[in-house]
């Protein structure tokens, strides 16, 4: 492949990625028998957390609530059996209602209607679903402040509990929303969704992502002028640690903003991550859920032992790999595919459940909100989102979705 430069901009010769299909296919075999099962096991289920091998259920806006049909839709994709995309094609109807009562959409709209609407769009031309999306990225572009340039966090936090509203708050999670925003400036013609996209991720270089490429969650401006005030550790361990869920988002998503605007700084951005991301994972292959913890002592004994791992980094991280691999020349590519494949055969051999038919989720080992106490040690369905996603691509999918 050959990698031209233009003002900046890297242009690559599409679908030159192929990692190809033998090698990968044993792990595509199980996942179609473990998804044929989770097609009937999770049915209607708005899946988050599994607990004890047992998906829960969600409201339907909950921020994780586009994945499981996203799911349904790569299969439908990759096997074309109808019984998938008969079981998807109703979860962007679900979400529009949601949009038109009490509800609590906020930055994360990309991640519900990305696996939902615009791929249900491309893959079957439906005007409804292209007509949902196009809501999803209004409302997201809705929440850009000019000043400071970034796309605002969550809603209205309680101010008796946290003494401050959060209107000046932006997260690296929204990263990966910002393809909801290039799509539809290209289905509109439309650059202004695509400005505000650019603009996000220019702010995600500049005050997220460190020099040596570990990155921030939470970072503050002032709403009114738009200056920088600091970071939160948020998900992470401090302030000054490194998520490594927060770093799988930036490299994913810094890989796919250079997708869609062809810009080198973004690539360079998504790659200055990801060395970081490789450098910091050792030998097994799965981060740690943030990358600056230290030995703790374990409650029940006096040994030592390890943070937890979280998968669901491993697997989105692997995901991003890919993409990087599919923007750079072919001799560079094979060093991001190499350590996506060690990745994903890492999650196969080590945590990933195949042997007990009811166990509803597929990677275990996932870490939710590790401050906060919540979902430590479980699966979560964006973890077996972008295992799927990862899978599919090593097996020579051309869709994206994200």
């Amino acid at each position: 492949m050959s990698e031209n430069h233009t003002e900046g901009r890297v242009i690559s010769e599409a679908g030159r990625l192929s990692p190809g299909h033998d090698a990968h296919a044993g792990l595509w075999r199980l996942l179609e028998d473990k998804l044929s099962r989770m097609a009937v096991q999770l049915a209607n289920k708005v899946p988050h957390a599994a607990v004890n091998g047992k998906y829960d259920s969600t409201r339907i806006d909950w921020w994780t609530s586009g994945f499981w049909p996203g799911m349904l839709w790569i299969m439908y994709d990759m096997t074309k059996d109808p019984a998938y995309k008969e079981r998807a094609w109703e979860w962007d109807v679900k979400l529009e209602q949601a949009f038109f009562s009490q509800n609590n959409f906020h930055h994360d709209v990309g991640f519900q209607f990305l696996p939902t609407a615009v791929i249900k769009h491309k893959l079957t031309g439906d005007p409804d679903a292209r007509r949902r999306g196009l809501l999803a990225a209004t409302m997201l572009a809705g929440r850009f402040n000019p000043a400071g340039r970034y796309i605002r966090a969550w809603n209205t936090v309680d101010r008796t509990a946290w003494n401050h509203g959060n209107e000046g708050w932006s997260i690296i999670d929204s990263t990966m929303n910002l393809s909801l925003l290039f799509w539809a400036s290209e289905e509109l013609g439309d650059p202004r969704f695509a400005h505000i996209a650019s603009q996000q991720a220019d702010t995600v270089i500049e005050h997220f992502i460190r020099a040596d490429g570990s990155v921030k969650h939470i970072c503050i401006f002032d709403p009114v002028t738009g200056d920088y005030i600091g970071a939160l550790g948020g998900q992470g361990f401090g302030p000054d640690s490194a998520w490594s869920r927060g770093a799988a988002w930036a490299l994913h998503g810094m890989a796919n903003t250079c997708r869609y605007t062809g810009d080198a700084k973004y690539l360079d951005a998504a790659k200055r991550v990801a060395h970081y991301f490789i450098a910091a994972l050792g030998e097994e292959g799965v981060p740690a859920w943030d990358f600056r913890t230290e030995l703790v002592e374990a409650s029940t004994s006096s040994d030592t032992e390890l943070e937890p791992p979280d998968t669901s980094a491993a697997s989105c991280a692997a995901s991003g790999l890919l993409e990087i691999a599919a923007l750079v020349p072919k001799n560079e590519a094979s060093l991001y595919i190499r350590h996506a494949v060690k990745i994903m055969d890492s999650l196969t051999e080590r945590y990933a459940e195949w042997d007990d038919p009811e166990y509803e989720g597929i990677l275990k080992g996932a870490t939710g909100h590790k401050p906060a106490g919540q979902n430590i040690n479980v699966s979560l369905i964006y973890g077996d989102y972008y295992y799927l996603e990862s899978a599919a691509k090593l097996m020579g999918w051309k869709q994206r979705i994200f």
